[in-house]
């Protein structure tokens, strides 16, 4: 198995988990990100039918791609917990701490055998400094200008806390094998069909070109390769640091697909409940008309505001008070 290969940063932080079952009682942290996918679903008069028919729709699919002896697609089950990170900066009060980031570790209960099989651990990704980056940094850094650009050093201060995390000894006495995130595809680009296939991941597509996302994720030691698993209608993105395809079991890539494709599809349904696969020219766009919509209620538009806020949060309580701090440890980890 590979092993994340990037230098991991100086230590000098501390890293404390908490895990919460995502289940149909699920009621978000007071630290939670909002806009994330779990915590969206988890509100309003429908919570509870919300959260009932999301797990459903992704042990389902789990059930569908994981078929070998199990005639009737219901062998699997999956549990979901997720995983908040909280900072402890060096040199301070051990009770002032940040909620860095939130992942998602998923559990696969084999029904036939009474076992629990680990699965992957990543899957979505929560994190109020990349709220700040894109949500208050990027826009200040562009405001008035003709042509897009990046600010210096864009996504260095996230992608070591990242890098040091995963790194770290916390991390590593809870989790065996390193992270993969699994987000949508980018409505602006084209992706093409390859000749690569899966068993499990399907058919690979390559993008037309980087986007900001990958670059933001590589700035994380992440790489990036697009598969449309088989039943999809759109490929996803992987983000991994080793060998996505020889890492990781038949199951633990079944746990994520099933997961974060079932997210997508409330979340971006013009794309991954789409009435029709994607062509070996693909172009995803948020604009198209022939899609079903699931039994799930999801506020999109909240979910476009709030991250305006939570970037300002991340901003008075972490970045501010911590500026200085903050910039000499990253300058020194690169």
């Amino acid at each position: 198995m590979s092993h994340p290969s990037p230098v991991a940063p100086r230590a000098d932080f501390d890293f404390t988990l908490r895990r919460l079952r995502f289940d149909e009682h699920y009621t978000p942290s007071q630290t939670t990100r909002l806009t994330t996918n779990f915590a969206n679903l988890a509100r309003g008069d429908t919570r509870q039918q919300n959260l009932r028919n999301a797990l459903r729709m992704i042990d389902n699919r789990f059930n569908a791609l994981a078929h070998w002896d199990n005639p009737n697609a219901d062998r699997y089950a999956v549990e979901l917990d997720i995983i908040s990170v909280e900072i402890g900066l060096p040199d301070r009060a051990t009770d002032e701490r940040f909620p860095l980031l939130e992942i998602l570790k998923t559990t696969v209960l084999d029904r036939h055998t009474s076992s629990r099989i680990a699965g992957m651990t990543g899957n979505n990704l929560s994190s109020f400094v990349r709220d700040y980056d894109f949500s208050v940094v990027l826009p200040a850094h562009n405001k008035g200008r003709s042509d897009f650009s990046l600010p210096p050093k864009f996504g260095d201060l996230h992608g070591h806390l990242f890098l040091s995390f995963v790194h770290s000894a916390t991390y590593k006495a809870q989790f065996h094998k390193p992270p993969v995130i699994c987000l949508s595809v980018a409505n602006s680009k084209t992706y093409r069909r390859t000749d690569t296939h899966h068993p499990i991941l399907g058919v690979e597509y390559q993008q037309s070109d980087e986007s900001l996302t990958d670059i933001y994720f590589r700035k994380m030691g992440l790489k990036v390769r697009f598969f449309m698993p088989p039943g999809s209608v759109a490929p996803l993105a992987f983000y991994v640091f080793g060998d996505l395809l020889c890492d990781y079991t038949p199951l633990e890539l079944i746990s994520t697909i099933s997961t974060m494709e079932s997210f997508q599809k409330i979340y971006r349904p013009e794309i991954y409940n789409a009435n029709a696969a994607a062509g070996a020219v693909y172009q995803p766009s948020l604009q198209h008309p022939d899609y079903s919509l699931t039994q799930v209620v999801y506020d999109r538009e909240e979910r476009s505001r709030l991250a305006v806020e939570q970037g300002r949060f991340a901003e008075a309580h972490f970045i501010t008070p911590y500026r200085t701090l903050l910039e000499q440890w990253s300058a020194h980890s690169a």
